[in-house]
């Protein structure tokens, strides 16, 4: 048994992912959902479902997107844990289609419903503000801002691929080989260092594209919804909330994904406690810029800032705006305080389940009470067909990438089993791991 015989094993699991589930699941929704939205309009509720399709756009997009950049840090961290399970994440890339074309439904045919009455303030605001809020501009930089930041994504995520299709060439589907041959075209393994040179300059312009396009998209998306009102800390906000959002998302598709690979003994407690650790981080973090951006409008207290906050956190909107605070912040801050429940497959997805829905209900408070004619929360039919058209979408990228790429890269991962499978052998253990929560590949250990 050796590397050899390991390398060969992640070859063959990341080449056969079908993803039937995801597959199947978000074929059914995005039917039900386009149907549904049909309905919305045969009913009189088109103003409604293009409400709640901006709501799932700024969601799915932040998620994309954040999948993405954790990725990039990986790669510019240098991050040797995450071998495993980082195609999990750069797996949601596909959606930057689904996102293009939302953003041009949006801008075309659902403008009106959701910033028709934005359109109607714009001669009572400021000559620069209502220039750079008018129509046509924000339509080019939303979508001209979005062309470049997942442009740049997807030429990283496929730079990072291209060696482990290389190697998959020999070990791969064979319905899957022509695929790799067109996308390996012009590699040479013998300039591996320049290629990871290519990667990290990659990586490097995507996080400084990530924040700025997600500022905008925050400005854009959300602020303009009620022009008055502003915070130079939303886009950081919105980013970093994605980029939580995003290790959510991972911890759930790597609690799937292992077992349709067929690779749950090479995901330890280890790299689940260290995905853990990360949710809980950005959690304080996400919590600190909400009361960083709340404090300074209270005790500001000018009618143009307040007034947005008191819209959601009294009258009917309140009951949300607690469910926001207790999921987002109470939930997962104490549920993963202890080692025990990051390293335990359940209950890291159980709390990164409840900060994955939390964070739709949060962007779902901050764009509805902006926009919508009605008193308070509603959601019925109008409202359930985008939201289950856009997961649908969702699922069919992940599995639609899953079925055309490789879901493992055999160099990264063999990097974190090696190094795991090391301890015990002579090597200290962290404070709070133990032999047994590394992984130990048979490969490795006969």
């Amino acid at each position: 048994m050796s590397i050899a015989q390991l390398r060969s094993r992640l070859i063959a699991a990341g080449s056969k992912g079908r993803y039937d589930l995801f597959w199947t699941l978000g074929l059914v929704l995005a039917v039900v959902g386009l149907g549904l939205f049909g309905y919305a309009y045969a009913t009189g509720h088109a103003e409604r479902a293009w409400q709640l399709f901006h709501v799932n756009w700024i969601f799915f997009t932040g998620i994309a997107a954040g999948s993405v950049a954790i990725a990039a840090v990986h790669k510019l961290a240098n991050a040797k844990w995450s071998g495993v399970l980082i195609r999990f994440a750069q797996a949601n890339v596909f959606f930057a289609v689904v996102s293009l074309a939302g953003a041009v439904l949006m801008m075309t045919v659902g403008y009106q419903a959701v910033f028709g009455h934005m359109h109607e303030q714009l001669h009572s605001l400021p000559h620069g503000k209502a220039v750079w809020l008018s129509h046509p501009f924000m339509a080019i930089r939303l979508i001209g801002g979005l062309l470049a930041m997942f442009g740049v994504g997807w030429a990283l995520i496929k730079a990072d691929m291209i060696p482990d299709m290389h190697a998959a060439l020999n070990g791969g589907e064979v319905a899957r080989r022509d695929g790799y041959q067109r996308m390996v075209s012009g590699y040479d393994p013998a300039a591996a260092g320049a290629h990871q040179a290519r990667i990290n300059r990659l990586a490097a312009g995507y996080v400084v594209l990530y924040a700025l396009v997600m500022t905008i998209i925050a400005f854009d998306g959300i602020m303009a919804l009620q022009p008055h009102w502003f915070s130079n800390l939303l886009g950081g906000w919105y980013f970093m909330g994605s980029f939580l959002g995003a290790h959510t998302c991972l911890a759930l598709m790597m609690i799937y994904g292992q077992r349709q690979l067929g690779i749950a003994d090479l995901v330890s407690p280890k790299q689940r406690h260290d995905l853990g650790k990360l949710c809980f981080g950005f959690t304080v973090f996400w919590t600190y810029l909400m009361w960083s951006q709340f404090l300074v409008i209270w005790y500001g207290n000018l009618p143009e800032e307040t007034g947005f906050v008191f819209a959601r956190l009294w009258g009917d909107w309140m009951p949300v705006g607690r469910a926001v605070f207790v999921g987002m912040f109470l939930v997962p801050f104490f549920g993963l305080l202890f080692v025990a429940t990051k390293k335990t497959q359940v209950t890291l997805g159980l709390f990164a389940a409840i900060s994955f829905v939390s964070l739709w209900v949060e962007r779902y408070l901050l764009v509805l009470p902006s926009v919508t004619a009605e008193h308070g929360p509603v959601f019925g039919l109008p409202e359930v067909g985008p939201t289950a058209l856009m997961l649908g979408l969702f699922l069919l990228c992940h599995a639609l990438f899953a079925r055309r790429f490789p879901m493992i890269s055999p160099r990264l991962a063999l990097t974190t089993l090696t190094i795991e499978a090391e301890h015990g052998h002579g090597h200290e253990f962290g404070h709070e791991e133990k032999e047994t929560d590394y992984a130990h590949p048979k490969e490795l250990t006969a």
